[in-house]
């Protein structure tokens, strides 16, 4: 079953179940996902689909870590709740052991060799990791490693 599918399915079943805050969170995916379809003008792939859920639980985690900065542990909870119901339609996060060895693969084959061939490296390592690893990890251990290289 495409995720889309599953949004839709799980939606319905939230609207019977008189889950609130999962029907509001769905309601927003799809709407994402409308816009993210009429902005490309055709059916959006899986790929698509995780980009744009990936980007979801991305504001989720960036609004998590304001609200806790501003001392709102009400709201950071409230964003937690709904990164929760989005991670279970991404794919399984590796774990920071995982996404370092693939970091260290691809920089040993794009050849970089200092902390300024950062894009090149996040370049080519970010199509392997999309949806699998947070961003925010991926260029940190990037940085790390490019930095052991000098």
């Amino acid at each position: 079953m495409s995720l889309v599918k599953k949004i839709d399915s799980n939606l319905i079943e939230a609207l019977k179940a008189g889950e609130k805050a999962k029907v509001t969170v769905l309601r927003g995916l799809k709407s994402d996902l409308k816009y993210k379809l009429i902005a490309k003008g055709e059916e959006l792939t899986e790929d698509d689909v995780i980009a744009v859920l990936s980007s979801a639980a991305k504001r989720r985690r960036e609004s998590i870590e304001q609200f806790k900065q501003g001392n709102r542990n009400d709201l950071a909870d409230k964003e937690q709740s709904e990164l929760e119901i989005i991670q279970q339609y991404l794919p399984a996060q590796m774990d920071e052991e995982k996404v370092r060895q693939i970091v260290a693969e691809t920089i040993e084959e794009t050849g970089a060799d200092s902390p300024q061939k950062i894009g090149l490296v996040m370049k080519a390592v970010m199509p392997k990791l999309k949806g699998k690893a947070d961003g925010k990890l991926v260029n940190r251990l990037v940085a790390e490693l490019l930095a052991k290289q000098e």
